[in-house]
């Protein structure tokens, strides 16, 4: 927030705007510059002069600098994690005599070491680190303590729903410890696109783990040697521990924002590739699914289950709409725009359709049966989905001087704040109110 001021004071004077600009190179600070300009534009998109310095850098970006990743820092943080992960794995540790505590404490446990990692590597953000990290503790022991409160089924489905929002609240925690709170539009949505890599990232090495420890415990049952279950713990829970940093590590650059990161080559490329390529495929289940619901209309409002595929349908498709959004359109033809741009928002419209099907569904479920823990859950998170397709929808439709896929970014970005006050609402007062 150095340069602000400064860039408020000169977005009608061009030549001030360029001595400002010049200064920042000068001692070193044009990266900051840049965060400045950039979030001053986003207040203002209709000031011509922050319009051309938002293209100009956006065109010319920083140089990135030679990537060189600390791979023994980050398979001794992976072991770290590795053997807390074994620890709590413990299969007669049972929370309540209901949950095993690997369920409920695993994504703090991931969670934690990788922010040091980031923080360790960057030499940055310590006090946000901290201050995140600390966070997640607080929240993983109130979790603990308060269910003990509760009644038997409101306690079940809290603990149910908090192997669900932990993990969210850790995602978020991570955003926070890289970007701060108060962050650029193209940081945060740059961050979005990056957790879906790391993700697949982390699914890749998953997928490698498990073939590798089949193959393992094969060649000993060959030799009729049957490892001791301490050590297939070790294996399994440890293994699974060093996936998270490993897979950040392989993806993510610390020394750079979020926007700054690497997305045109490798597996970004891939990524982007495929999610685009999904896309077609989805606009027509949705289609053949609005089709069909008419023929068995009352279904969601009878079978609590199909309103949980719904919730999870909601959040799939939002994560492929922000997968397929890009974040610069230099490198897609128009053609190719035009084509990308009308199918986010027939998916969009689609899923807002079958969005408010649900919603009514569980309504119409509450209306009968009262309100409980779970439809409170789902009736937020299909609000803000919601809400979510409907900008996405009138983004896409109204005329400005934003681009259209910026438009979508800031849409994108905005939503994660909705998605940390639910989460957090979710987390500490729900307990409090079904006891």
């Amino acid at each position: 927030m150095k340069f602000t001021s400064d860039i408020q004071a000169a977005n009608n004077d061009p030549p001030q705007m360029e001595n400002l600009y010049q200064q920042a190179i000068q001692s070193g600070q044009e990266e900051e510059f840049r965060l400045d300009l950039q979030e001053t534009y986003e207040k203002s998109p209709e000031n011509l002069l922050l319009s051309a310095w938002h293209l100009r850098f956006e065109h010319q970006p920083l140089p990135k600098p030679s990537r060189v990743t600390n791979w023994g820092l980050a398979v001794i943080f992976g072991l770290i994690t590795g053997l807390l992960m074994w620890v709590v794995s413990n299969p007669t540790w049972l929370f309540l005599d209901q949950v095993p505590y690997i369920f409920i404490l695993w994504a703090p446990i991931a969670a934690i070491p990788a922010l040091i990692y980031l923080s360790v590597i960057s030499k940055r953000n310590f006090l946000f680190t901290a201050l995140v990290s600390v966070c997640l503790i607080v929240i993983s022991a109130y979790i603990l303590l308060i269910s003990p409160n509760q009644s038997k089924l409101s306690s079940r489905d809290y603990l149910i729903l908090m192997i669900i929002q932990l993990p969210l609240l850790c995602w978020i925690g991570l955003g926070i410890s890289v970007m701060k709170f108060r962050s650029p539009h193209n940081d945060r949505f740059a961050f979005l696109i990056k957790s879906i890599e790391v993700i697949i990232t982390a699914g890749v090495y998953l997928a490698f783990g498990i073939a590798f420890g089949m193959i393992t415990l094969g060649m000993f049952a060959a030799l009729n040697i049957t490892p001791p279950d301490i050590i297939v713990r070790l294996i399994v829970a440890g293994g699974f521990g060093l996936i998270p940093v490993l897979a950040m590590a392989t993806m993510y650059d610390p020394h750079l924002l979020p926007a700054a990161q690497d997305f045109t080559q490798g597996l970004s490329r891939f990524v982007s590739t495929m999610l685009r390529l999904l896309l077609p495929l989805t606009l027509l289940v949705l289609l053949i699914y609005i089709f069909v619901i008419p023929f068995n209309f009352s279904a969601p409002y009878q079978n609590r289950n199909l309103l949980i595929v719904y919730n999870v349908m909601q959040f799939a498709i939002i994560g492929l709409l922000i997968g397929v959004t890009p974040l610069k359109l230099d490198d897609l033809s128009l053609a190719l725009q035009t084509w990308l741009k009308r199918a986010i928002l027939a998916v969009a419209v689609l899923a807002l359709l079958i969005s408010l099907y649900a919603l009514s569904a569980v309504v119409y479920r509450t209306v009968m049966d009262g309100i409980t823990l779970n439809r409170t859950t789902i009736i937020g998170w299909n609000l803000i989905n919601i809400v979510i397709l409907v900008a996405l929808t009138v983004a896409q439709l109204r005329k400005s001087a934003i681009a259209w896929h910026e438009r979508l970014q800031n849409v994108f970005s905005r939503a994660t704040t909705a998605y940390l006050i639910w989460s957090v609402l979710l987390v500490v007062l729900l307990p409090l109110i079904f006891k």
